[in-house]
Parts: structure tokens; sequence; C-alpha cells
């Protein structure tokens, strides 16, 4: 994970840019926190999207260790038939069949290695629980309500951790609220930006 966020402050670097409102979701929160870990410096404020802090559970571990062999077997379409349920909501689910189809065809739009990387990344990331306590920059935390992967639970304690945060839920969202429904995340994050930053 420290990789990817090596990659975005090298990024940040390039373009002259010396801080930054970092927006992380799902994984891009872990690449979030690692920036945190690594060099506070850069963000300004700090939006984080369906993600947690803590690292894998031993569960968690194995579930990412059955999907690197997965990918590696039967490929990334094979993996798209197990997580894009679990990516959008029931809602979504339901009545939203297009982005049902949008999701699978960004899974699809991945490489074996790109997606095994991926894995790789997450499970071996640190817990940043305790880096919590130390983020003093204006901070959203959104999660769809009907989150899974990263429930609503999940997103309540971390915003109690990080003090000032605000807490933004989706209705009738799952984990990617920003795609399920991009009207209500991005009010909440023009919000955020108009108001706090």
């Amino acid at each position: 994970m420290d990789d990817y966020a090596g990659d975005v402050i090298d990024l940040l670097d390039a373009l002259h840019v010396p801080e930054a409102v970092v927006v992380g979701l799902s994984m891009g929160g872990y690449v979030a926190l690692a920036m945190m870990r690594l060099a506070p410096r850069y963000i300004h404020a700090l939006v984080l999207a369906d993600t947690r802090p803590q690292a894998d559970t031993p569960e968690g571990l194995e579930n990412r260790k059955r999907m690197v062999q997965l990918a590696r077997e039967r490929g990334v379409a094979a993996v798209a038939d197990e997580m894009v349920a679990k990516l959008v909501g029931e809602t979504t689910r339901r009545e939203r069949p297009d982005v049902v189809a949008l999701v699978r065809a960004l899974t699809l739009s991945s490489s074996v290695d790109g997606v095994i990387g991926a894995l790789e990344a997450m499970k071996t990331r640190p817990d940043s629980t305790p880096l919590l306590a130390s983020i003093h920059m204006p901070t959203l935390v959104i999660v769809g309500d009907e989150d899974g992967i990263t429930p609503p639970a999940v997103a309540e304690a971390m915003q109690r951790a990080i003090a000032g945060s605000q807490l933004v839920v989706v209705s009738g969202a799952g984990h990617l609220p920003n795609l399920e429904d991009p009207h209500a995340f991005n009010t909440a994050l023009a919000g955020f930006l108009e108001h706090r930053v």
C-alpha cells in the first residue's frame, strides 16, 4: 500500500501540487491512510469513503489468498463473478442493472496481474486505527447504508475516532456510492469542499 501512496506523492510532486484534498474510496482509502502515515503534509483535507482503518482479519487474509488463487486459475471474470454482487447494494442490484453492468465492466478492464497486485497490497497493509487520532485536518467519511464490505458501523467508528470529522451515509447504496448514487455522493463531496475546505 505504501508503494501506491508513494506513486500518488510522486505525481503530486511532478505536478507541483504542494497539498491536495485526498479522496480515497475502498482501497483508495487504504492509500489515503498510507499517505497520512508517510507524508501528511501533502494532505489539506481528507475524504474516506467506504473504507476501513483496520488491517485484514485472519478470515479476510484467507479470503484474499483465495481470490488471488481464483484470479490465477480462472482469470478476472471469475473474480468479477464473485465480487460484483458484494460491491453494489441490494437496491442497486434490484433497480439499477446498468450500474451493476458498469461495475462488472470496470472489474473486467483490470489485468490478472493488476488484480493480484491489489489483493496482495490490501492483505499486507498495516492497521491504521492508531493513526486516526492524529488526523487534524478537515475530514469527511462517506458510506453506503447497504455496504456489506465496510458497513456503516465501521464508518461511524472511524468518524468518531477522527476529531471534528463529518459522516455522510448514502441511502440505498452499497460499497460504491459514487457509482450507485453519484448525485448524493457528489453533493456530499461538494458540500464538504465548500464549507470545510
